[in-house]
């Protein structure tokens, strides 16, 4: 690992374990950080030579090449932060810059200032928390590199002291958590257990963290309720922290309204909440259908403008559609552009519409998304779709297909379910045309047509009686290995069926039997007056009991058919 310096009295510590003994050599490769020279007092850790050479690198005696880990610090200039003279002060302030996390990465600069300065006289406590600042940095930068052995000899190392060790375990524990590697993180505070190192409030959280991924949600609070009898001095983040992973675990384990008792505990103490809190308890109580305990949280963390987090709309959103609460979706959509100022995605705005399609009809979905558009919500390719295929529903064709073009000058052009809806509109208004244009202009685009685009289009040309396209689309599927479906067999046998091509009607279907199609009312329709015409009473039998043994119903219509089929063939016989 790489920890540079220009500086001429640099040390060379050797890191001897009773294990493996590592060296560190320091050199002179980068440009803002450096080490102090450390004085020959006895620390237990160190042994320290002095040296002056260049670049600093962990060697391991077993290796022959030594690893090379630059620490990757991003160090602001501090040249605009004044220090102070005296050598106490100076002392006292690199102490404070040590101790805060957010300035901590700035103290081999702060050190190196402070060095200059004649009168300086480094003291024992502010060089024992550079020297743990620097142990905890040289783990962390060995688990970034993947030198997980380098780590454990470190570890190994750290124990002869216990706040080095905390540290050093607690940066190694922060490491692979960042790697997931949360086994590894278990493993790290076992040893520390064994070693009697006493675990800080950091080390504690990284431990729950690694349980809560694992998903151990008793293992979590074990660690809790173990770290709140300890009594241990905590920075309020830290605190926050833990209590978000603890909620978060018996939420996720169904125990939330466990969850809920440590949150308001929580509060009762005087720590700050924060939205994702508030995001992961709505969200548990919404996956338990506890909406109005849900919806009362919502409040709350509306009050507090709490609420960052989408998805917690989204679940809102979903469990009132389900509740069939139409109108508090809206008001929740409403509330997440005016309030909480977040965007309305393409999901919630979807799910609104589809919401009022199921449970108040195409023409409430139609007028829900024109009520949301007015107030500013941006529809994506997924609400287009969806509002498309309710205009087409309500015969609003006009409408939909300016919707479809609107959908079309954004970007949205490979949308296949809105090509469906509008290729079956251009059908049904008798625009084959249109339709076989715009399927040239989808299949530009790279947009292959599915199964729904040829069931219209064999619909629509089958109406015109024109055979012949027809036949082209049904060889096009076969060609492209797009699979017909019941709809597609129906079509092209009421096609044939029209234009009194019977033989090609039966083949149809004796194919679609064959590939396990079910006989339904409207192909049994069909066959019945197929079968009549061309006077085949033993195959409109056998139709007959067919449906009958796969449980389809013979309507009253359909039984008269078949029944004067079989009257008039008998008259025939008896008149020939």
């Amino acid at each position: 690992m790489a920890i540079p310096s220009s500086s001429p009295d640099w040390s060379v510590p050797s890191i001897n374990s009773c294990r493996k003994p590592h060296k560190v050599i320091f050199t002179q490769t980068c440009k803002n950080l450096h080490f102090l020279p450390l004085p020959c007092f006895n620390i237990p850790v160190f042994h320290v030579n002095s040296s002056s050479c260049p670049s600093p690198i962990i060697e391991e005696e077993s290796s022959t090449n030594s690893p090379v880990i630059p620490l990757d610090l991003r160090l602001e200039d501090t040249q605009h932060y004044p220090i102070p003279d005296h050598s106490d002060k100076l002392n006292d302030f690199l102490c404070g810059v040590l101790r805060d996390p957010k300035s901590e990465e700035l103290a081999y600069e702060y050190y190196k200032k402070a060095k200059e300065k004649q009168e300086f006289r480094p003291k024992r406590p502010m060089l024992k928390l550079l020297i743990s600042y620097t142990f905890s940095t040289l783990v962390s930068s060995c688990i970034r590199a993947r030198k997980f052995k380098i780590v454990e000899g470190l570890l190994e190392i750290s124990i002869s002291d216990s706040k080095i060790a905390v540290l050093a375990f607690d940066s190694a524990m922060k490491g692979y958590n960042k790697l997931h590697m949360y086994g590894s993180t278990l493993s790290v505070h076992e040893k520390m257990k064994l070693a009697g190192i006493p675990l800080d409030s950091g080390c504690y959280f990284q431990t729950m963290k690694a349980r809560h991924k694992l998903g151990d949600a008793e293992r979590v609070v074990e660690m809790f309720n173990e770290f709140e009898s300890r009594k241990i001095d905590s920075k309020p983040m830290i605190l926050s922290q833990m209590y978000k992973i603890l909620c978060e675990s018996l939420g996720r384990s169904g125990q939330v309204f466990e969850a809920l008792e440590y949150f308001r505990d929580m509060k009762k103490k005087g720590i700050l909440e924060d939205s994702s809190m508030y995001s992961s308890l709505i969200c548990s109580l919404v996956n338990i259908r506890e909406v109005k305990l849900a919806e009362e949280l919502y409040k709350e963390a509306q009050e507090k403008r709490m609420l960052k987090d989408p998805e917690t709309f989204l679940k809102l959103v979903l469990i009132y559609m389900e509740e069939g609460q139409m109108e508090k979706t809206v008001e929740i959509v409403k509330e997440m552009k005016g309030t909480a100022k977040l965007k309305v995605s393409d999901c919630i705005f979807c799910a609104v519409v589809n919401g009022f399609s199921k449970r108040r009809g195409f023409d409430a979905a139609v007028k829900v998304y024109e009520e949301l558009k007015y107030d500013g919500c941006e529809p994506g390719q997924v609400t287009y779709a969806s509002v498309i295929n309710a205009y087409c529903r309500v015969g609003l064709y006009s409408k939909a297909e300016v919707v479809f073009f609107e959908m079309e000058a954004k970007g949205f052009d490979k949308c296949v379910v809105a090509y469906s809806s509008i290729i079956s509109m251009y059908g049904k208004t008798g625009r084959p045309r249109d339709a076989m244009r715009l399927v040239a202009k989808m299949k530009l685009k790279g947009c292959q047509p599915n199964t729904w685009i040829y069931n219209s289009l064999v619909d629509m040309h089958g109406r015109a009686k024109d055979l012949r396209r027809v036949e082209k689309l049904w060889k096009e599927m076969k060609r492209r290995k797009v699979a017909p479906d019941k709809v597609t067999y129906t079509s092209i046998i009421s096609a044939y069926s029209k234009s009194k091509e019977y033989e090609m009607c039966v083949r149809f279907f004796h194919e679609y039997r064959i590939n396990g199609g079910v006989i339904d009312g409207a192909i049994a329709g069909i066959m019945v007056g197929v079968f009549s015409k061309i006077s085949r009473i033993d195959e409109l039998l056998k139709l007959l009991r067919d449906m009958k043994s796969e449980g389809a119903p013979i309507d009253e219509r359909l039984y008269v058919s078949a029944t004067n089929a079989m009257v008039a063939k008998e008259l025939r016989g008896k008149v020939t």
